[in-house]
């Protein structure tokens, strides 16, 4: 099988990083595969993207850029993704990757109404995701680890939702065929929230957001990791 891309678009906060790594490692961590059967490439860092024909599927990180900032490398890479998503290939987008992707397909993608949504959060599912080969299997509803200030505020064409909460309705989203994105951070392990939520934790104060309960309400996210899992075996399957 050729090889999973990982498109890089930053990095994560410090005190995570110490810990326990970046969002690649976490990645491959979680989709339960070998190093060696991935590409990572640091687009935020103006590395160029592979050939669509080299790679077999591909995963977007989140960032703490914003999309609405249409830097240079964002929109090569939002490039990048529409002609990838035109050939059918496997793509799953996380936090920034999924607002990117919606950019990249006609939709738009602003400040969120509300402010930031941080912690862990429960999402529920809609009926359409019962027959969606990647969360047909996730339940009714599952916790998720978040962290974003952004949103896709109008998805793109015959974009279909699949999961959202009363904060963020688009939560999860197919784009297209074998296109999905998630606003949530299946990567994440407990550790990785309680680094972004203590980083955070004056900016929080500010906007009079409980940091303690925050904390307190941090637990594993399971069924969310799984969907990296899911996804990698669905690549394995159309890479056949």
């Amino acid at each position: 099988m050729k090889p999973v891309l990982i498109i890089k678009t930053g990095n994560t906060v410090p005190t995570a990083y110490a810990k326990v790594g970046d969002f690649e490692s976490w990645i491959i961590n979680s989709m339960q595969a070998g190093i060696e059967n991935f590409t990572v490439v640091e687009v935020f860092k103006d590395k160029k993207l592979p050939a669509l024909d080299e790679v077999s599927g591909a995963v977007i990180t989140g960032s703490p850029a914003m999309v609405t900032d249409r830097l240079d490398w964002s929109e090569y890479t939002a490039e990048w993704l529409r002609q990838a998503t035109a050939i059918k290939l496997p793509i799953l987008g996380i936090c920034y990757g999924h607002q990117l992707l919606a950019h990249a397909l006609s939709g738009r993608v602003d400040y969120h109404h509300l402010g930031r949504e941080i912690g862990t959060t429960l999402v529920s599912t809609h009926l359409e995701s019962r027959n969606d080969i990647l969360f047909a299997e996730v339940g009714e509803s599952f916790p998720v680890h978040v962290s974003h200030m952004q949103t896709v505020v109008e998805l793109p064409p015959n974009a279909i939702v699949l999961a959202s909460n009363d904060f963020e309705p688009h939560h999860a989203v197919r784009f297209s065929e074998l296109c999905w994105g998630v606003q949530f951070h299946p990567e994440f392990e407990e550790i990785a929230m309680l680094s972004y939520i203590q980083e955070r934790r004056d900016d929080l104060l500010s906007e009079r957001i409980d940091v303690e309960k925050l904390l307190a309400c941090v637990r594993p996210t399971l069924v969310a990791r799984k969907i990296l899992n899911d996804f990698y075996q669905l690549i394995k399957r159309y890479s056949v």
